[in-house]
Parts: C-alpha cells; sequence; structure tokens
C-alpha cells in the first residue's frame, strides 16, 4: 500500500454513536477551501489534469442531473489529486442570453415595464444587477454537494477576458471567411423574438390539420396539401417532379393562386416526391427551408407574409391576424370559393418547438450572421477518426460522426440585447468593418454597431481555453491545455462538444481542447422516465441532501453512472447509500474501539492470520479493480466494488472473525488491530472521491492526519495470498451454509444451538471460535445428540435441535409446502408432456414453464432434505 507522508498528530479513537451529516458536511467543505486544497497551480511541475466544467446557466439551480455530473467530475480530480497531479477543475457559469433576459423581462413587465421603456443599455446594466443580487444560486449549492473546484479561477462567459475572446475570435474567422452575413431561412422563436439553432428546436407530434388546396381551374389546376394553410399568401411557385406524367403539359405555365389575384408559375424540381400525396408542392421561399431552397434553384422572389411575431402582414383581409387565427380564416374563404379537396382533422404530424418557451418555431427568411463550418467540423471528424480524441464509449462516435459530417452552416445571431453584441460596424455608404478586440470602432456620422448578439453556445464553444487566459499565451494555458477529459452527457454532444472541437482546433493550432470525451447519459426516475415538473417526478436534490446527506446522493448516482447509460433513481436507493454511508461509520468506531491502528508497520506476513492475509489480498485486488474501473470510466462497476468489499468483505467478514481475536487480546490482537487499520486506511480512500465527507472524518480521526483531500491514492503491492482466500472462502461456505439451514429450520438468527464441529485435518480447525461465534453455535456438552448433520467444505457441522423448535408444528408446514411443490411439478410436466401445447406456444412462454419446474423440483429437493433432517418426533 502507498504510505502517506502527511505528518500524523495524535489519532483520535472517539468518533460520535451516529454519524449527522449536516453537522460536518458545510464545515468540511469550507475548511477544504479555506486551505487551499482545490486551488491548482500553473508553476507546478506536477503532471496536469484538467477537467473544465460544463457551465451551469447563471439562471439556474442545482438538478439532479448537475448533481449527477458534477459527482463523477468531483469522483476524477479528487482520485487525480490524490495521485499526484495538478489538478484543475475549472468552474464558471453561462450568460444563457435567451434564458436569462426573459427572467428579467419578466421582472419589469411586473412593474409595468418593458426592455424598450429602459432602452438598451440600461438594460443590460439591470441584467447585471440582476445577476449580481439573485444570479448564480447554483454556486452555493455545489459546495452542499462537495465540488472540489478552484473557486479563485471562477469565470462567466461574459466576464471581461472571455469577452476579449469571443471577440478574438469573431474577428479571426470572420478575416478567414468562415464567417459571413447572408438572408436564409431560420429557426424563429415568436415568443422569445430571436433566431434558435437547429439543435434548439425539440420536435414533438401535435394535432393539426391537413388541407389539400386546388390551385388553377380545370384542366390547368394542381392540388396541393399543406398543413399551414395561412403560408399559402406567400407562395410563389408549385412544384412538380420533372418526371411525373401528370404535370408535365403544366410546367413552364402559370397558374392562379387563389385569395390573392396573383399568379404563380409551375416548377420541375426533383426535391418533389411524386409518390407523397398528389405529387404537387407549394413553394413558399421566406417561410420554409426546403421551400427556401427550391426557390434559390429557380430563381423564385421570397415574400414574407409574416412578422417577428407570427402576425400576417400581406395586404388583405387577413392582415393583422396571428398565424393560427390567419389558418382558420384562409381554410374558410377557400372553402366558401369551393377551392377545397379533402380535410383532415386531426392530422397528427411532427411540429418544431422552441426548447425554452415551447412555443412553435416558424421558420422565417432572415438576414443573419452564420458560420462556415465546412472546414471546422472536417477538422473536428478528422481529430476522432485520428485517435487525436477519444469519445467514451466508443459506440457513442457514430452519433458523432453522423452530426459533424452533416453539419449545415451555423447561425450565431440572436435578436437579443444580452449577449456579446456583434463587433461588426457598418458605415453611412455601406461599409462593414469588424472590430478586433485591441482596435477602435469606427466613429463619426452614421456609423452604427450591429444590432445583434452572439449565440451563447458561440461563447461557451471557446470554455477549455478562454478560461485558461487565451487569447493571451499564459503560464495557465501552457500548463492545463488540453483538458484531459470533459465528462458531459450525450444530450448536448452537438449543443457543446461539437462547438468546442471545431474552436479548440482552430484557435490552438490544432491541437483538441481535450484528450477524451466522456459520455454520460440522463438522470431518470425509478421507472426510467423522464424527470419533469409536469410529469410530477422531478426531485430537488437538497431535498435528499438535507434528509441524507451528500455523501448518499453522491453514491446512489455515481452507482448508477454506466457509461452513456440512463440513470434510474428513486430515493429508496439513496436510503440504501446512507445506510452504507452509516455502515461505515459504525464500522469503523467499532474497530477503533478495539485497537484498529495506522501506528508502526504492518507486521509480517508470517505473523497474520489466515484471516488477515485473506483480507490483505482481497484489498490489494480491489484496489486494482477500482484503478481500472475509474480508467474506464466505470464509475457504477467501482462503485459497486467498493460497496461489496467494504460491506461483505471487511463489515461483515472480516470485523464479525476478527472479534474472538479482539476479545482474546494479546499479541495476536495487536497484529489483527494493524492490519485492520491498514484496510481502513485504504478503504477510506479509495472510497473517498465518492463520498469525500464520511471518509475525511473517519479517516482523520483513525490516521491523526490533516486531511484526505491531500493523501495518497493506494497503490496495489502486489501482495497475493490465493490459500489464504481458499482457506477463508471455506469457511465462509461453512458459516452460510448452515445459516441457510437454521433459517430453514425456523431458528431465530440469536438463538444458540449446541453443535459439534469436526474440523480436524482442514485450515478451518483455527477458526474453530470464530464460526462458533458466528452461528451462535454452543459446546455439545452432555446429552448431547445430533439431530442433523451437515457436511460442507470438508468439514461437518452435527446439530442438536432437540428443543429448540416445535417438530411436528415444522413438520406440518415443510409437509404443506412439499405438497404444493409437487404440484407445481406435476402443472409443469403436464404441460411440457402436451405435443399440442408445444407446436403453438411461443419459445419464451415454454422457457418459463421449464424454469417452473426446475424451480419446483428443486424446492423438493431442499424440503425432503429439510424433513430428513428434522429429529423424530
Amino acid at each position: 500500500m502507498t504510505e502517506n507522508t502527511q505528518t500524523p498528530s495524535s489519532p483520535n479513537s472517539e468518533l460520535p454513536t451516529q454519524y449527522a451529516p449536516a453537522e460536518v458536511e458545510g464545515k468540511l467543505y469550507e475548511r477544504w477551501v479555506e486551505r487551499g486544497y482545490f486551488e491548482a497551480d500553473e508553476n507546478s511541475d506536477k503532471p496536469a489534469y484538467t477537467i473544465v466544467i460544463p457551465p451551469p446557466n447563471v439562471t439556474g439551480s442545482l438538478h439532479l442531473g448537475h448533481a449527477f455530473e458534477h459527482t463523477l467530475i468531483d469522483a476524477l480530480t479528487r482520485r487525480k489529486r490524490m495521485q499526484g497531479y495538478e489538478t484543475l477543475w475549472q468552474p464558471g457559469m453561462d450568460h444563457a442570453g435567451i434564458a436569462t433576459q426573459n427572467v428579467v423581462e419578466r421582472e419589469l413587465a411586473k412593474e409595468g415595464k418593458s426592455r424598450h421603456d429602459l432602452g438598451r443599455e440600461a438594460f443590460v446594466e439591470r441584467v447585471w444587477q440582476w445577476k449580481a443580487e439573485s444570479g448564480g444560486q447554483i454556486s452555493g449549492q455545489m459546495r452542499r454537494l462537495g465540488d472540489g473546484v478552484d473557486w479563485s479561477r471562477e469565470r462567466f462567459t461574459m466576464d471581461e477576458g472571455l469577452s476579449q475572446a469571443v471577440q478574438t475570435i469573431f474577428k479571426k474567422l470572420y478575416d478567414d471567411e468562415l464567417i459571413y452575413r447572408a438572408e436564409r431561412i431560420i429557426n424563429w422563436c415568436p415568443r422569445c423574438l430571436t433566431a434558435i439553432s437547429d439543435i434548439e428546436v425539440e420536435y414533438q407530434d401535435d394535432d393539426g390539420e391537413l388541407v389539400s388546396i386546388r390551385y388553377g381551374e380545370g384542366d390547368a389546376s394542381i392540388v396541393v396539401a399543406t398543413t399551414r394553410a395561412e403560408t399559402m399568401l406567400g407562395d410563389t411557385a408549385v412544384a412538380v417532379h420533372p418526371e411525373d406524367e401528370r404535370y408535365k403539359h403544366l410546367v413552364g405555365t402559370e397558374i392562379e393562386l387563389p385569395l390573392t389575384g396573383r399568379r404563380i408559375p409551375v416548377v420541375a424540381d426533383e426535391h418533389v416526391d411524386p409518390e407523397f400525396g398528389t405529387g404537387a408542392v407549394k413553394v413558399t421561399p421566406a417561410h420554409d427551408p426546403n421551400d427556401f431552397e427550391i426557390g434559390q434553384r429557380h430563381d423564385l422572389p421570397s415574400l414574407a407574409v409574416m412578422d417577428e411575431r407570427a402576425v400576417i402582414t400581406a395586404h388583405g383581409p387577413f392582415q393583422g391576424l396571428d398565424r393560427l387565427e390567419a389558418r382558420s380564416a384562409i381554410v374558410a374563404a377557400l372553402r366558401a370559393e369551393g377551392r377545397i379537396v379533402a380535410e383532415k382533422r386531426p392530422y397528427v404530424h411532427s411540429v418544431g418547438h422552441c426548447s425554452r418557451c415551447k412555443t412553435t418555431i416558424e421558420p422565417r427568411l432572415s438576414m443573419q450572421w452564420w458560420v462556415k463550418v465546412g472546414p471546422l467540423a472536417k477538422a473536428a471528424g478528422d481529430a476522432v477518426r485520428d485517435g487525436k480524441v477519444k469519445i467514451h464509449p466508443q459506440e457513442m462516435e457514430k452519433r458523432y460522426f453522423d452530426w459533424v459530417d452533416n453539419l449545415h452552416d451555423w447561425c450565431i445571431s440572436r435578436q437579443l440585447w444580452w449577449g456579446h453584441r456583434i463587433p461588426v460596424w457598418y458605415g453611412p455608404n455601406g461599409e462593414v468593418v469588424c472590430v478586433g478586440p485591441d482596435e477602435q470602432p469606427p466613429t463619426g456620422e452614421g456609423w452604427r454597431q450591429d444590432t445583434d448578439v452572439l449565440d451563447t453556445w458561440f461563447s461557451s464553444g471557446l470554455w477549455p481555453f478562454s478560461t485558461l487566459g487565451w487569447p493571451e499565451q499564459t503560464p495557465s494555458l501552457a500548463k492545463f491545455y488540453p483538458n484531459s477529459v470533459l465528462v458531459t452527457g450525450y444530450d448536448i454532444l452537438f449543443f457543446w462538444v461539437a462547438r468546442m472541437m471545431m474552436f479548440g482546433l482552430y484557435a490552438m493550432d490544432g491541437t483538441p481542447p481535450f484528450h477524451t470525451i466522456a459520455l454520460h447519459g440522463m438522470v431518470r426516475d425509478q421507472f426510467g422516465k423522464k424527470m419533469s415538473k409536469s410529469f410530477g417526478n422531478a426531485v430537488n436534490p437538497l431535498d435528499w441532501m438535507n434528509e441524507y446527506g451528500s455523501d448518499a446522493v453522491r453514491f446512489t448516482l455515481a452507482n448508477g453512472a454506466n457509461p452513456g447509460v440512463d440513470v434510474p433513481i428513486g430515493e429508496d436507493w439513496v436510503k440504501a447509500s446512507r445506510n452504507f454511508a452509516n455502515k461505515i461509520w459504525n464500522a469503523t468506531r467499532f474497530a477503533l474501539m478495539n485497537g484498529a491502528t495506522i501506528e508502526g508497520e504492518l507486521p509480517p506476513v508470517e505473523q497474520q492470520s489466515a484471516t488477515d492475509r485473506w483480507i490483505l489480498s482481497r484489498l490489494n485486488k480491489t484496489v486494482a479493480q477500482v484503478d481500472a474501473y475509474y480508467e474506464d470510466y466505470q464509475f457504477a462497476k467501482l462503485s459497486d466494488a467498493l460497496y461489496h468489499f467494504a460491506w461483505d468483505e471487511v463489515f461483515d467478514w472480516y470485523v464479525e472473525l476478527s472479534k474472538t481475536t479482539f476479545f482474546a487480546g494479546g499479541e495476536q490482537a495487536k497484529v489483527s488491530g494493524r492490519v485492520l487499520g491498514e484496510v481502513l486506511d485504504v478503504m477510506l480512500r479509495l472510497l473517498h472521491p465518492v463520498v469525500p465527507f464520511v471518509t475525511e472524518t473517519l479517516w482523520t480521526t483513525l490516521t491523526g492526519r490533516e486531511s484526505i483531500v491531500i493523501a495518497e491514492w493506494p497503490t496495489d503491492s502486489g501482495f497475493r495470498d490465493e490459500a489464504a482466500e481458499a482457506e477463508i472462502e471455506n469457511l465462509q461456505q461453512v458459516v452460510t451454509e448452515v445459516r441457510r439451514f437454521r433459517a430453514d429450520q425456523g431458528l431465530q438468527p440469536g438463538q444458540k444451538v449446541p453443535a459439534r464441529l469436526d474440523l480436524a485435518g482442514t485450515p478451518l480447525a483455527a477458526h474453530e471460535g470464530a464460526i462458533r461465534q458466528l452461528l451462535r453455535l454452543q459446546p455439545e456438552g452432555e446429552g448431547f445428540s445430533a439431530t442433523a448433520t451437515l457436511p460442507v467444505a470438508g468439514a461437518t457441522v452435527a446439530l442438536d435441535l432437540s428443543g429448540t423448535i416445535d417438530v411436528a408444528a415444522e413438520r406440518k408446514r415443510l409437509a404443506k409446502d412439499l405438497a404444493a411443490a409437487e404440484k407445481e411439478k406435476a402443472q409443469a410436466e403436464a404441460k411440457l408432456g402436451n405435443e399440442a401445447f408445444l407446436a403453438k406456444a411461443p419459445d419464451n412462454v415454454v422457457d418459463k414453464i421449464k424454469g417452473r419446474l426446475a424451480k419446483a423440483e428443486a424446492d423438493i429437493a431442499r424440503i425432503q432434505a429439510q424433513l430428513a433432517a428434522l429429529p423424530a418426533a
């Protein structure tokens, strides 16, 4: 095991009888922060280990998803710190453009004001004021969870340094012709009044209507179907497939667009599917992305017929109506003219909604700023293909490639006031000037800055290097870039990860932002259902932390964290983790009271008992196993391994087997006390990254040293003792088999039974005292008469059950159980012997019946053995 180099004081064996998380967690965390344990030194000669926090929104509070992700990151960074790395967990928050502006606008609305009443400058100042007073409450909640972040380095995506980084990379992309301004179809939210990106659109099946409308007259008419009849006011063509014989005679002609008096052309375009519907589609270039592309190919005009609030602007009877009101009115007018060929309601179809306010998205032609992603996305894809960056689990690579290999140009402008304002100025004579961070914007009459701000994901895409001081070549950037690993949910693989890859490779001369992308799943309720306030199953993790302690919440989350797989969680599981923390506390308290110590060297192997050698062998195997799981990001497996080692092997077996040694005293008790101290020392250090608070309290009490946070991570010493492991496994078989037999006979766990143990010639002879204590077996004494004999693991245990149970009642009970098992067996055999049944029954049904038969046969054999073991009446 690794030696600890901290200077010890006198160990303290006094622990309260009960563990009270609320009384210790806050004090411990503040002590860790005050002592600077989490601060990273860029001038250190230690190897660097860096993880950036996925920056939570400044408007947000801690939810289970945050708690889950932070637990995993904290476990990784705490372990690396203990391994001697200069560890940086970089904290910070995102300015959350749309969400934050919405919050402040709602506050203004309560005062009867809008942002326009304040003006842009005053409104932005109001947002900063809100941030100072109410934003960032998640920081305090992170402390409650135990996040080991370097608070001295906390960043905000709108702070001065990060704003400089944003302006720098915008200017660089602009100069490299990778940023441009163009009029294109974008996703527009009529509620947030801004463009949003494709990945901020949530699609869901809505009940709508499908209306088939006849354009034109007689043989020159075409029927088109639409779910958005209001957009017909902006139609500038009807498109058909060039090989569709039904419409070849109409291609190149014009037909009348109902309700408008306009005539529009019929064009041939291969985009049209002749097998879908009537094989003809209306073309509205200003309000549909596919129609926009058709319009570009055929040089069609784009007519916008709705404003930013989705109100009809086209002159005529529908002007001023909301889009949904206009839809009904237009269908009614078409019906009155006899233009409606068919109507289907409800018509379920996929509709895009704003991910923030849930308003139906309106495709809209708009002048926006775009990133030309082609070369950036290729570099991001190649970095993974070439092995520079590994995605874990590997099967997630396909999702990543599907995204970056098919990425469209990214709309980065947002029609907001809160955010990084686009650093472009327009002159009175059509001049366009992009201004870098060290340049002065043009002045003089007629010059104005672009009113839009940048997409929030633009600034968070710089997070791995902007937080380290880029564009300045700082010591922190040299030390901590690239990041070691990114831990994040698979749901933002596209939102955030791909953008960081593109910007990192571009800004840092081909060096990717991190070596590994470790993706985790989403937290769900215990039934696997998505957590949501609307579903009534959302959980505030602070409630669980207050009730059961932060360690219990952390262990529950880590114990469910299989790579890339969703994590179900329920309160009962948190209770079980609380029980685990209590078990660690109580068992360590017992050990300290009975001589467990780390003082002095570990006694030589020849002085150790087989039980001592067994637990030290198992301890080293557990160290190796946990290390392997950490390197593979298998948090569930490492948590499970630690749970079973601590609870089953250390507490339920080693401590119990050692009680007779401790109670007897003497030299062997001192040896076992030192071994137990060693085991507890290493076990607590292994557990610490996942459950930091309880392990800190117990470890400092055991060792007298300063803090487990800065203790050395255990290493596998290579010690193995397969013979001792086999010996204790045999002992466990004896104890387990006799316990099972006692339970089958209806004996209470604490009920004492006379027994004769025949252990001669086996290694178990040395363990007779421990076996008798564990099984509550008394010496045989006078008048002993064996009523049951159990041969197991080379030993024989003879029990005298006379006088301990009501033999007649037990025999009656077992006879009833035997009859039920025999009946079950007969029924299963009858079905399996029925050829007609077997010919029709599915394989899984047949397998289930075979399983019932096997269980019934096992039950019969067990009950018959129990009956045979009963003493004569």
